[in-house]
């Protein structure tokens, strides 16, 4: 029988980065029910940095934080994480203030453009775009670096990642968890489900009660359009309300409706609907023809009912640490919740990166009745 200090459920980004935090100071596994780690939700996201994205909230706080972490290249990618990129929030009559500014200050705080200005940014805009936000400090996350350079460092320091290996049940025993998986069995003496959409199954076949936790499926396509020079056009949306776009190739853009559909837990596909729903909003926001869809796919973002991310010990069960819900923001605030992680399993204060971020903010306990 395999025994580790930590069992980590789930090798995507909220478990790799875990890993990467934890692994050397203690004996760390990460299991991975698929053949490849992350092919899910953190394999399918079109992730960027975002300092606006999700207004006066705890998870903002966490965004911010983990912007110098991605700076310095955290946890030793040898490849930069982060590619400007810039984004330009769309107003038009009846759209007019950006509600997500917030108290963002200095570099983060997006400034007014006027119609001429986005012009120049984004040639063929129609016409009912009067204005925009423009926020110059949105960059493009290098998903794929930023994942390998996690699995590498848990290994790098002494941990391990097993994939094709399906966490089946567990049962706790006072002291340690005795798992079964379907390459045999665990001791752990702590398990931590960082299992996405699939974290409130996870909790049952461990005998612990669930969260409510939503997958809801997101489309994205890549069109291929009857211009060039698109390969750093901004990212694009309407205030984040019915799409955002960006530039990708030379004459191709990735294109998302903002699309949430209640799923169960799965390899989510694009829908037909979905992707004409993507290629009408964006043939309503510029006048580029759209020539064919080059590529499609979907992912799932798994939400709390309350919609905050869910990080801390499980109050009924203490040797449960749930890593989930981290919606369409876990990419971007991975580096600073993984510290905040492992700050909280090993019982340690919270360092200067993490100042005027609280634990209570994100505690399990509170989405349940």
């Amino acid at each position: 029988m395999i025994c580790v200090d930590v069992l980590i459920v789930g090798g995507g980004i909220a478990g790799a980065s875990l890993g990467a935090r934890l692994s050397g100071a203690q004996n760390v596994l990460i299991i991975e029910a698929e053949d490849l780690c992350g092919r899910h939700a953190t394999g399918r996201s079109a992730a960027f940095w975002q300092a606006s994205l999700g207004g006066d909230t705890p998870e903002r706080q966490l965004s911010l934080a983990s912007k110098p972490m991605f700076d310095a290249d955290w946890p030793g990618s040898d490849t930069p994480l982060l590619r400007a990129r810039g984004a330009v929030h769309l107003t038009a009559p009846g759209i007019g203030e950006y509600e997500e500014l917030g108290d963002l200050a200095g570099e983060y705080r997006p400034v007014h453009l006027g119609r001429d200005q986005i012009d120049r940014l984004i040639p063929g805009l129609r016409q009912q775009w009067t204005g925009a936000w423009y926020e110059a400090s949105c960059a493009d996350i290098e998903v794929a670096a930023f994942h390998n350079a996690c699995l590498r460092a848990v290994r790098r320091q002494g941990g391990d990642v097993r994939t094709d290996t399906s966490f089946l049940g567990a049962r706790h025993n006072g002291d340690r968890w005795q798992v079964d998986t379907s390459n045999g069995p665990i001791d752990a003496k702590l398990l931590v489900n960082a299992a996405g959409a699939w974290g409130d199954e996870i909790a049952k076949h461990a005998g612990v009660r669930p969260l409510g936790l939503e997958p809801l499926r997101r489309t994205v396509v890549q069109l291929r359009v009857g211009r060039t020079g698109l390969k750093d056009v901004p990212f694009v949306t309407d205030s984040h309300d019915s799409f955002y776009f960006k530039g990708e190739g030379d004459n191709s853009v990735w294109v998302c409706p903002l699309d949430e559909t209640r799923m169960e837990p799965c390899d989510a596909a694009a829908e037909e609907l979905d992707v004409a729903t993507a290629i009408d909003r964006f043939e309503r926001a510029v006048d580029w023809p759209v020539e064919a869809v080059e590529r499609k796919w979907a992912g799932l973002r798994t939400f709390a009912p309350d919609r905050g991310m869910k990080f801390g010990f499980d109050s009924e069960s203490p040797a449960f640490f749930w890593c989930v819900g981290q919606g369409g923001m876990g990419i971007q605030t991975a580096p600073a919740a993984s510290l905040l992680c492992a700050k909280l399993i090993n019982g340690d204060e919270l360092p200067a990166e993490l100042a005027g971020i609280d634990p209570a903010d994100f505690a399990p306990r509170s989405v349940r009745v």
